[in-house]
């Protein structure tokens, strides 16, 4: 056999070498080497999808681009200017968020799973995962777009309910069953742009619980109904605080006009604001949106958290950080900047999918076990997979006791700037932290 496949391959080796030592580069095969150096291959690929469809094309859990510079921040252990945490203290997690109001939310973990929609998006079965892991976590879930799904709420223990730009959560029913109301002005990976799921990928469930006429596509609009205006935003805030006790909060992508927007929303009472890089997920979304708009998580969470203590608030308004934080460490340094919380979709996902993704692959994405398009999102365990989400909530809060205790302190809360520094001079300064030379 050696015989025979040696001088076949050693036959082919050298034909395609002389191809590339003596083509001109237009009949070069290494002209697309040469190519994908300048363009990547993802834009090689994205191209030739424009190519084919005429139409925006969509790319799920957003941009691949790392906007924020997480890695250049670093934590500050202690030894001896203040020692560290004693073994067996116990570190506290419980964070509230909207602690003005009669009935704030109160969780037990500072990490909340993101707004990610039925329908549009995920399959009934991966909220109810999604749903379930919160509730053994001890913390919350959040509806994303969508109308509120009684057996997600009922998976659920603490239940944020998004008053969005669908407008299929709007019935003082629904909203009174929610601890927390967000309003959805728009997402870190799709900004405040209209979408709209085709009547042909609509199936009769999802018609019925949305309340689609048959051959009716499901809109998410720019705009709230019915708002026009920043008075008008103002009235809405005013109306369900006259309604509900729960906190009232805004959800926006994260944009350069911050500062001017966040105005306008501690003008109306909000409770909390949630506020969304780039780098954010999604089921699906134009790359221009993803990639080009927006600001990145790090600068916008530095920016809300400075206005809101300028303006005499931070102990009233809380922060959520979201858009691209995936790891423990990317979730503690979101608190020590001044968040009081954060949001993780794209993490929470890949944990979900965890051994139940191998059902999938290699011909299928493990998406296709999640999303309510996927082929086989009825194959989708839903015990199995929501407790190996909860594992990994559970695994990251214990990753983050341990930094804390190596800080020498007791609760999350404590945490502050002075326990980062960063190996970005210019970074540094700007957040208000030590640089790693100084």
């Amino acid at each position: 056999m050696e015989h025979f496949i040696k001088p076949f391959v050693d036959r082919i080796s050298d034909d395609l070498g002389e191809k590339l030592l003596r083509d001109n580069y237009t009949e070069n095969l290494w002209e697309m080497y040469s190519t994908t150096k300048k363009v990547t291959p993802q834009l090689v690929v994205e191209t030739s999808m424009r190519a084919e469809r005429r139409t925006p094309i969509s790319r799920p859990f957003g941009s691949p681009y790392k906007f924020s510079d997480w890695d250049k921040l670093l934590f500050n252990p202690v030894h001896l200017k203040r020692l560290p945490t004693p073994t067996n203290t116990k570190i506290i997690t419980k964070t509230v968020i909207g602690p003005a109001v009669e009935n704030p939310l109160e969780i037990e973990i500072p990490i909340i799973i993101a707004g990610m929609s039925y329908g549009g998006a995920l399959s009934k079965k991966c909220k109810i995962a999604l749903a379930k892991a919160s509730k053994i976590a001890k913390t919350a879930t959040n509806s994303g777009e969508a109308p509120l799904i009684m057996e997600e709420r009922e998976a659920a223990d603490k239940f944020i309910l998004q008053y969005n730009r669908g407008g299929w959560a709007e019935e003082i029913d629904d909203l009174s069953k929610a601890d927390m109301i967000e309003i959805q002005l728009g997402q870190g990976a799709q900004a405040g742009a209209p979408m709209r799921t085709p009547a042909s990928q609509i199936d009769s469930e999802m018609r019925t619980i949305f309340k689609l006429d048959k051959g009716e596509d499901a809109v998410i609009h720019s705009r709230l109904p019915n708002v026009n205006s920043s008075n008008d935003f103002i009235n809405l805030v005013n109306d369900l605080h006259a309604k509900l006790t729960v906190p009232i909060g805004l959800k926006i992508a994260a944009t350069h006009y911050l500062e001017e927007e966040l105005e306008i929303a501690v003008q109306a009472g909000i409770d909390f604001i949630a506020i969304d890089g780039v780098t954010a997920g999604t089921h699906g979304g134009p790359t221009i949106l993803q990639d080009d708009m927006g600001l990145p998580t790090l600068p916008a969470l530095v920016r809300t958290v400075e206005f809101l203590e300028e303006k005499g608030v931070k102990d009233k308004v809380s922060i959520i950080a979201g858009g691209g934080l995936i790891t423990p460490g990317h979730f503690l340094k979101a608190l020590a900047l001044g968040a009081d919380a954060v949001y993780t979709g794209t993490a929470a996902l890949l944990a979900l999918a965890h051994t139940e993704g191998l059902k999938a692959t290699p011909w299928e994405p493990p998406t296709s076990l999640l999303l309510h398009s996927g082929r086989l999102k009825d194959e989708l365990d839903v015990d199995k997979a929501s407790n190996y989400l909860a594992n990994f909530l559970k695994s990251s809060i214990a990753e983050m006791k341990l930094a804390v205790k190596a800080m020498g302190k007791e609760d999350f809360k404590e945490l502050n700037r002075d326990d980062l520094c960063s190996i970005d001079k210019e970074l540094a300064e700007r957040i208000g932290i030590d640089w790693v030379y100084n």
